[in-house]
């Protein structure tokens, strides 16, 4: 089984809450909050500031807490993901996509609304945490478990294994 952690950021402005456009390699779109993969001896704080200062421009300089996190066991991949997403306090910058990457093509800052039109097409492991978290934050670490089926994005099916 192959593990992988990915930290992801909630960036708030009177604007709304940042996401991201991710292009996949089979050419799907779907939105996040930005983010990245935690490299080996890296942190998660660490690899998050990076991850968004490349794909956004921003320089976050105070992460507050953990808010959630998402653990997804791809059945038929044999691959385990680890997802935490933390909650921006301070940040400096403008906002501009360059992602080194060439991942991320778009990024804005939406309200609850555009995000859940955004969520469409995202799986449901991090639609479901993001309008939960939208519709009413929580002051507590919440965690989101799934098992997810299939072998490539359009055959995956996925079911919650938290509740």
């Amino acid at each position: 089984m192959r593990h992988w952690k990915v930290a992801g950021g909630l960036i708030t402005s009177d604007a709304g809450t940042l996401l991201v456009a991710n292009r996949r390699r089979d050419g799907r779109i779907d939105w996040t909050t930005p983010g990245g993969v935690v490299d080996a001896g890296e942190t998660s704080l660490a690899a998050l500031s990076r991850e968004v200062r490349e794909e956004t421009g921003l320089a976050v300089s105070r992460w507050i807490r953990l808010c959630w996190t998402t653990e997804v066991e791809f059945i038929d991949l044999e691959m385990n993901l680890l997802v935490e997403v933390h909650l921006a306090d301070e940040y400096d910058g403008s906002l501009v996509v360059d992602d080194p990457d060439g991942i991320v093509i778009e990024a804005h800052f939406l309200g609850r609304d555009a995000i859940d039109d955004r969520l469409a097409t995202s799986p449901p492991w991090v639609a479901e945490p993001m309008r939960a978290w939208m519709q009413a934050p929580w002051a507590e670490t919440r965690h989101f478990g799934y098992r997810a089926r299939g072998r490539s994005p359009a055959e995956m099916s996925a079911e919650r294994t938290d509740e």
